[in-house]
């Protein structure tokens, strides 16, 4: 069992024209409820572990923090499910738009958010670095290899910031977007920059993972599986390079395909 993530269940398996009895590793879902100055701020649903990484992470996505240091206190209480958060300031601004959908345009690209906040917090990516195809290729077969809760649950999706030649870190978590806060947070806690940095990702890049690769400050995204139309459009705007369907020696690049070269 992978200690902490996962539960070994009694199931039945059919395998052969027959059912078999079989203990099954299941990733556990973990409620995590958020309170900032006292107030209830959010609940995730999350993979327990790595919480105070994703706690930071995750407001410096929602633009509540820029840098550790705004944060005063942070205590967890993994027990019962809650994250106590005291901030040097007390009020946090724009609280109101956090959950309200905006879409609009930007200095006349299609641009668009479903967040008001994210207008402010969704960084254009500036880099000139380049990866290699066959870096690409070595680096998901990495992240892929190392997950362990993957390998044992198939229930978590996987992601790690990568330089070009190596894994710095990687995050495992049921829900995607955790698991790039975790990233973030992780980043954040050990001052590390980011925006030469390369995100890999095992899931699907829709328009809100792109949104927080850019919240993050990556300009490289290279995932599994397929991008959607809308993310394509981000990538495009935000000057970030989404590559797809990373899967044994072939890929696609999606948007501003000079940052792939040839070996």
């Amino acid at each position: 069992m992978t200690e902490g993530l996962s539960s070994s269940r009694s199931i039945i398996k059919y395998e052969n024209d027959s059912f078999i009895a079989f203990e099954d590793e299941i990733a556990i879902e973990f409620p995590l409820t958020i309170y900032i100055n006292q107030k209830e701020f959010a609940t995730m649903v999350c993979s327990p572990s790595e919480l105070e990484e994703m706690v930071i992470g995750f407001l410096a996505s929602e633009g509540v923090i820029r840098f550790k240091k705004e944060i005063k206190q942070l205590t967890l209480d993994a027990d019962r499910g809650f994250a106590y958060v005291e901030l040097h300031k007390k009020e946090i601004k724009n609280q109101q738009y956090f959950s309200k959908r905006f879409i609009g345009s930007c200095c006349g690209k299609s641009r668009q958010f479903y967040f008001q906040n994210d207008i402010q917090t969704a960084k254009t990516s500036m880099i000139s670095s380049t990866i290699t195809a066959n870096q690409c290729i070595h680096l998901m077969k990495k992240m892929q290899e190392s997950s362990v809760v993957f390998k044992n649950t198939g229930g978590v999706h996987n992601a790690a910031l990568c330089t070009s030649e190596e894994i710095i870190v990687s995050r495992s978590d049921i829900g995607r977007h955790n698991a790039l806060d975790k990233l973030y947070g992780y980043s954040l806690l050990n001052g590390i920059p980011v925006k030469d940095k390369i995100l890999v990702f095992s899931g699907r890049i829709s328009s809100e993972i792109l949104t927080k690769a850019a919240k993050i400050g990556v300009g490289i995204v290279l995932s599994k599986s397929a991008p959607t139309d809308l993310a394509i459009q981000l990538a495009e705007d935000l000057n970030i390079t989404a590559v797809g369907f990373i899967r044994g020696s072939t890929f696609n690049i999606y948007s501003k395909p000079e940052r792939i070269i040839l070996n």
